[in-house]
């Protein structure tokens, strides 16, 4: 029962009181019952994930030498969703997102003590070499995106390729991510700018933008495809608990995405 209908419940009591002792009764319940709705929807509006709206112009390095990155929070990469365990030297990830009315940008932190990328063709089983997955779902509506624009998922390769499924059920290279990666020793910085795209979009074909704006509520995750020299990867790691035993239902179910508001 939302508050409203709690208070429009306890008004209907009220009027059906035959006492005054009744009366006061019913009152003193509704103030009770008024401060736990109020304390249960604090508590349901503190844990919604918000991103912080930018005022900096953001270079795509993979630097992140903007003072907006150093107040954007970390967040991190952790939820196993394929592969069994793994040590923090072989894998570990953080990552911060920022918006604007045109781009989401995100900055990726892995430590990763081998990177692979053992297939010459970027279209050729891109996601059994290391790479960064970013899922979109700009309007938050949830639902499948395997074979249309619903949603995306994002692979970025080593190289900087982007790839993700198109309609015709192959992959394809997008355009939508701007992106850069340096490299410090074990750890590698990835630094993304994206494009948001709805299910309007035709790949090949003009197309109207999608405007950012804050209130806008997004689903989102993030991953990592992990491979030390294996014909497959050992791990994909994501940044959300997905329930259930197959885990690996990003690229196709933009519902298990987390729901993000967008603020100021």
């Amino acid at each position: 029962m939302c508050a409203q209908q709690a208070f429009f419940f306890l008004i209907m009591i009220i009027i059906t009181c035959g006492s005054m002792k009744n009366y006061i009764d019913v009152l003193r319940d509704m103030v009770f019952i008024s401060l736990l709705l109020f304390t249960i929807s604090c508590k349901q509006d503190s844990s919604i994930t918000t991103f912080q709206m930018t005022t900096d112009k953001i270079r795509v390095d993979g630097k992140m030498d903007e003072s907006a990155w150093q107040n954007a929070e970390w967040r991190p990469i952790d939820q196993a969703w394929l592969g069994a365990g793994y040590s923090a030297e072989d894998f570990s990830g953080r990552y911060k997102v920022l918006w604007d009315k045109d781009r989401l940008y995100v900055i990726a932190e892995i430590i990763d003590d081998t990177l692979v990328d053992i297939h010459a063709d970027g279209l050729d089983r891109y996601w059994d070499d290391d790479c960064l997955e970013v899922f979109i779902d700009v309007d938050a509506s949830g639902g499948d995106h395997q074979y249309n624009y619903n949603a995306f998922a994002y692979h970025i390769a080593l190289d900087g390729k982007v790839v993700d499924m198109d309609v015709d059920s192959l992959p394809h290279y997008y355009s939508h991510v701007t992106n850069a990666r340096t490299q410090n020793g074990n750890m590698t910085t990835w630094e993304l700018a994206i494009q948001p795209h709805d299910d309007t979009f035709v790949r090949n074909k003009p197309y109207d933008k999608v405007e950012l704006s804050p209130g806008r509520n997004i689903g989102f995750a993030i991953a990592y495809c992990d491979n030390d020299h294996s014909k497959e990867r050992e791990h994909f790691v994501g940044s959300i608990a997905v329930e259930g035993e197959d885990k690996n239902r990003g690229w196709i179910d933009a519902g298990i995405f987390e729901k993000v508001k967008l603020v100021k």
